[in-house]
C-alpha cells in the first residue's frame, strides 16, 4: 500500500523513631527523616553520611579543567559533556533518551537486513552500519542511534564520530515493545527533516508485522510511504534502487 504521505508499609528503624515529648526539644525545629546537610564541600565532606540502609553513591565534582565552564544550557550541550557511555544516547525531539543496546532479536533483524543488502553494498562500495554509529541530524545537530545506516564512504561528519544524516543513503529502525513511539512517529520526522532520503521502519510489533519504506523527503516529510505484510517483497526506492524480501526478518 501506498500513501501520500498489595503494599506493606516498612517498619520504621529504631534511630527514625519519634522520640517521646518529654526528650524532644520545643525551642528547635526537628529536621525531616532523611535530610542531607547541605555545605560546601570543604567543611561538610567528612559530615555527609547516606541515611541508614541506603547505598553511597561517588561524590560528583567538576574536575580543575571543567569548574569554571558554564553549565549545559541545550540537550546537544548536555549530550556533549557527557563521558563516552556504553548505553544508546540520543536526542528525540528536545528529550535526551538513554536506552540499552537492543536484544538479540532486534540485532538479528539490522544483521539480516546487511547481508540482504550486500550486492548493492559491494557494487557501490558503500558503507553500512549495524547500531554501532551515531548519526548527527543536520539543522539542529540532534544525536540519533539508527538501528542501521547506508553511508557512502565520503559521507560528511560532525565531528570524529557522527555521521551528517543529510549525506545518508538509508537508515533503518527496528520497532521494539519499548520504542513503539519514537520509531513510527518521531523519528520519520527527524530523518526527513534531516534530508534522509530513505527510511526503513521494521515493525515485528504491528498486527500483523509490517515493514514500511518512506522516502521523498520534502518539507519536512516524507512524501512516499509504502507499507506492506512483513513477508511480502518491497521495493527500497533510490537511491538504493533494490527489490527486499521482508520475510528475512521472520523469526
Amino acid at each position: 500500500m501506498t500513501s501520500r504521505r498489595s503494599h506493606t508499609k516498612p517498619a520504621i528503624p529504631p534511630e527514625h523513631a519519634p522520640r517521646p515529648e518529654s526528650e524532644t526539644d520545643p525551642t528547635t525545629t526537628p529536621e525531616p527523616a532523611n535530610a542531607i546537610e547541605v555545605g560546601t564541600a570543604t567543611d561538610r565532606e567528612s559530615t555527609i553520611q547516606p541515611p541508614p540502609g541506603r547505598r553511597s553513591h561517588a561524590k560528583l565534582a567538576p574536575t580543575p579543567e571543567t569548574e569554571n565552564d558554564p553549565l549545559p544550557s541545550t540537550p546537544r550541550e548536555l549530550f556533549d559533556a557527557l563521558p563516552p557511555l556504553p548505553l544508546r544516547t540520543e536526542i528525540i525531539n528536545g528529550r535526551m533518551i538513554v536506552s540499552p543496546m537492543g536484544t538479540p532479536e532486534h540485532g538479528r533483524s539490522a544483521m539480516r537486513l546487511y547481508r540482504a543488502l550486500w550486492p548493492v553494498i559491494d557494487v557501490h562500495a558503500w558503507d553500512a552500519f549495524t547500531s554501532n554509529v551515531d548519526v548527527c541530524i543536520d539543522g539542529p545537530r540532534d544525536p540519533i542511534v539508527p538501528d542501521f545506516v547506508l553511508a557512502p564512504v565520503d559521507c560528511p561528519r560532525w565531528g570524529a564520530r557522527e555521521l551528517l544524516s543529510s549525506g545518508l543513503l538509508m537508515v533503518a529502525e527496528v520497532v521494539s515493545p519499548g520504542s513503539v513511539r519514537e520509531d513510527r512517529e518521531d523519528k520519520p520526522d527527524i530523518y526527513a527533516r534531516g534530508g534522509v532520503p530513505v527510511l526503513l521502519v521494521i515493525d515485528p510489533e504491528d498486527a500483523p508485522p509490517s515493514v514500511t519504506v518512506l522516502s521523498d523527503p520534502e518539507d519536512g516529510f516524507y512524501q512516499t510511504i509504502t507499507r506492506v505484510t512483513m513477508g511480502k517483497p518491497l521495493r527500497l526506492p533510490p537511491p538504493i534502487d533494490f527489490d527486499l524480501d521482508t520475510g528475512i526478518f521472520l523469526a
